[in-house]
């Protein structure tokens, strides 16, 4: 298990639910090196879940896991804005990765007096 889990819900096979899911899937492998779970639930073939689970628009996209669950409903073609409401790391493994290096670097140059 994965320690993030999404559940998106779209509105058929629509360009706007495919930029959906294309969106988030790029956002979570940038931020989540772990890896992450993504159920895509197609409203119109299955509205009674989204009655069930309350999901009233679409895009929607809630974070299962970790708890607590968040949502968060519309455009997610802005990452940073959706990184931040779903609470996602606040910066790209790839920006981590160089960030580390960096302060390794520096810590190695204070460690020797280079």
């Amino acid at each position: 298990m994965t320690g993030y889990s999404f559940r998106l819900f779209v509105a058929g096979e629509s360009e706007r639910s495919s930029a959906a899911e294309a969106n988030l899937r790029a956002l979570a492998r940038s931020r989540l090196p772990g890896g992450y779970e993504l159920e895509v639930v197609d409203v119109v073939a299955r509205p009674g879940l989204a009655e069930e689970l309350r999901v009233l628009a679409t895009p929607t996209v809630v974070r299962l896991l970790p708890l607590p669950q968040v949502r968060v409903i519309g455009d997610l073609s802005d990452p940073l804005r959706v990184a931040f409401a779903l609470g996602l790391p606040d910066e790209p493994q790839e920006v981590r990765e160089k960030k580390e290096e960096a302060d390794g670097d520096r810590h190695h140059k204070e460690a020797h007096g280079d």
